[in-house]
């Protein structure tokens, strides 16, 4: 059970099953509790691969007990997403905890990997349960629909579910709109049926460079 202890702690009530969540996210718990630490992100022998390939870097432990557990990533504010057999795609480093009915993986992006610290690779996560993510800034949820297609700063980007579809423009920035020049080399746009979750904050890319 996930729950939000003001907007910056999640407390999960532990009754047995396994969470995982960020390594050194934990900071503090109650009751019993027993901690393994996951190599990659994603599951088995083709997500460490995937990891080591993309130099993502991202540590995983699980968390096994009785009791309470808080965890919070720097003061950043968390979401709670709800998944129902749906998938989430997400920044590794945004990714918090999942519970013990999702499954977490990788899909390639392509020319998203050209943010500085991620991969060529988007961690994935799908099945039943929740999600926590986090963000520089309170999250903002934009809808995408048919007639309303929504163009996104790679630098703002946090995640995405539902049935959408990813492409890159490049050529175009924010920034080059406003006469300011030196930002990213390309925006993400996304068409389809879905949710987008944006960051008041820009991570620092070098897709500029690309």
């Amino acid at each position: 059970m996930f729950r939000l202890q003001g907007s910056k702690v999640l407390a999960v009530d532990m009754t047995g099953d396994a969470v995982k969540a960020k390594n050194g996210s934990m900071v503090a718990y109650d009751g019993q509790m027993t901690f393994k630490k996951l190599s990659g992100g994603g599951e088995g022998l083709r997500g460490m691969v995937t990891r080591r390939l993309t130099g993502e870097q991202m540590t995983v432990m699980e968390v096994t007990g009785q009791g309470i557990c808080w965890f919070a990533d720097r003061a950043s504010e968390i979401s709670l997403v709800g998944l129902q057999g749906d998938k989430l795609y997400v920044e590794s480093s945004n990714l918090l905890a999942t519970d013990a009915g999702l499954r977490t993986g990788t899909t390639f992006t392509g020319m998203r990997g050209a943010s500085q610290g991620n991969g060529l690779f988007t961690t994935t996560v799908e099945g039943h349960g929740q999600a926590a993510i986090t963000s520089d800034g309170p999250a903002v949820v934009l809808r995408v629909s048919p007639q309303y297609p929504l163009t996104v700063d790679p630098g703002a980007y946090v995640a995405h579910q539902g049935n959408l579809r990813q492409s890159f423009q490049s050529g175009v920035t924010f920034r080059t709109l406003l006469g300011e020049g030196g930002g990213e080399a390309f925006q993400i746009r996304f068409e389809g049926d879905g949710l987008v979750y944006v960051q008041p904050s820009e991570r620092n890319t070098i897709a500029g460079d690309v």
